[in-house]
């Protein structure tokens, strides 16, 4: 099983077709005892939220956010935990929305704190 979440940071490669979150959107995880949430904001998104489990290297839950736009979406995501070359984490990850019709796959990335 690979590294806990907890502290890291992840950002999106590209913004998927039929979704709100692009490359601007960062991810803050936490993670404790198999449960896992994030906050998120950044470009489209004003405010989100996600809650889940973590089974293996598998993470399954729902998210919540809050558009520029005024709009709230929610959804649910099934995602892959994978170690990149570079030693970075990526989450491959399958979502549905729930408050509306679509779907999509999408890839977030671990983003390493800036050398100062």
């Amino acid at each position: 099983m690979l590294p806990s979440l907890d502290g890291l940071v992840f950002a999106p490669t590209a913004r998927a077709e039929h979704g709100e979150v692009g490359t601007a959107t960062s991810f803050a995880y936490r993670e404790e005892d198999g449960r896992v949430w994030a906050s998120y904001r950044g470009g489209a998104i004003v405010h989100g939220h996600l809650v889940g489990t973590r089974t293996g290297d598998t993470l399954d839950f729902r998210y919540v956010h809050l558009n520029h736009d005024g709009d709230t979406s929610s959804g649910h995501c099934v995602s892959t935990l994978s170690r990149l070359t570079d030693g970075r984490l990526r989450l491959d990850e399958s979502w549905r929305w729930e408050s509306r019709p679509g779907a999509g796959t999408s890839t977030v990335e671990e983003v390493l704190p800036s050398a100062h």
